[in-house]
């Protein structure tokens, strides 16, 4: 399936690039979500990265794409904080291994706790690049036909998944998941559908930003598992990604689990670790009363 190729290597500016590509994808998904909410929730920029509350319970309640451009100081965090508790949020901020450390220490100084980690692996693409597909295996491009239909794969893969490697830190109930999957349509995510024998049977996504194309989540339904979907699913989206002008591509699994291993049997490297650091209850410190209709105006 793979030619000889030479391992990617990741120094502070390709994990930038990476982290700044994720910053846009949060922000966008995030202004979606406000689109259809009224304008609720925020969008707040900080040290080269972005301060996001989607909505109750989304996977874009973040703070992404720190490390790179100096430390945040204390009157932005102290900002954040407010924002935050504002809509009755914990803070979670996705940092990565190779940011600047003194991030690190000023958010533990601050109360975050580390909580979990996720890898972040890539690879290079170049004209080696093939397409390879299992016997009774197809992938193609989804349409706006059948939204619905690969939603309804997407969450129900979601709701079971493997249990192998470090569970996911987060869980999200299955009508916050197909929202944030149309956010992250809106945001320019495309959609990629995988038939088993003529059956839909898997799901996946796929944005390009800045020369890097974000595998945007995979999914396979549980009865489809082990038949080289997730393979399937990755090696179509390398080749488009490529056909694009792509150089690398990015995907995001949980240490240890079944995608990682996917991943890199398809030639993908770690690159670098995010921790995940979140501040619980850090409301009384900021001086906010906790409100579940708190409405933030949204920042440009």
């Amino acid at each position: 399936m793979m030619t000889e190729r030479t391992p990617l290597f990741c120094d502070a500016a390709l994990a930038e690039r990476i982290e700044r590509a994720d910053t846009q994808l949060v922000t966008e998904a995030s202004r979606a979500a406000h689109r259809r909410n009224h304008g609720r929730g925020f969008v707040l920029p900080v040290a080269g990265g972005v301060a996001s509350f989607a909505e109750p319970g989304s996977p874009f309640n973040k703070v992404a794409g720190l490390g790179f451009a100096g430390v945040p100081d204390a009157a932005d965090l102290d900002e954040i904080e407010r924002a935050f508790a504002a809509c009755d949020s914990p803070v979670q901020v996705e940092l990565p291994h190779l940011a600047d450390p003194e991030i690190g220490a000023l958010l533990t100084d601050r109360g975050y706790r580390l909580e979990s980690f996720e890898n972040v692996l890539g690879r290079a693409l170049g004209d080696e690049t093939e397409r390879v597909m299992p016997p009774g295996i197809e992938v193609r491009r989804s349409g706006d036909e059948e939204f619905d239909a690969w939603l309804d794969v997407a969450a129900d893969a979601v709701a079971r998944p493997d249990t192998e490697g470090v569970p996911w830190h987060e869980e999200f109930p299955r009508d916050v998941y197909i929202r944030a999957e149309r956010d992250m349509a809106a945001a320019g995510v495309v959609r990629y559908a995988a038939l088993r024998d003529g059956v839909l049977a898997g799901a996946a996504g796929l944005r390009l930003a800045e020369g890097v194309a974000q595998f945007a989540g995979a999914a396979t339904a549980p009865a489809h598992r082990r038949h080289g979907i997730q393979a399937a699913l990755l090696s179509a989206r390398l080749v488009d990604a490529a056909a694009a002008g792509c150089d690398v591509a990015v995907v995001v699994t949980q240490p240890g689990s079944k995608s990682q291993q996917n991943a890199q049997r398809c030639g993908f490297d770690l690159l670098y670790t995010r921790a995940v650091l979140v501040k619980h209850g850090g409301f009384a410190a900021v001086g906010v009363q906790q409100s579940h209709h708190a409405a933030i105006a949204q920042q440009p």
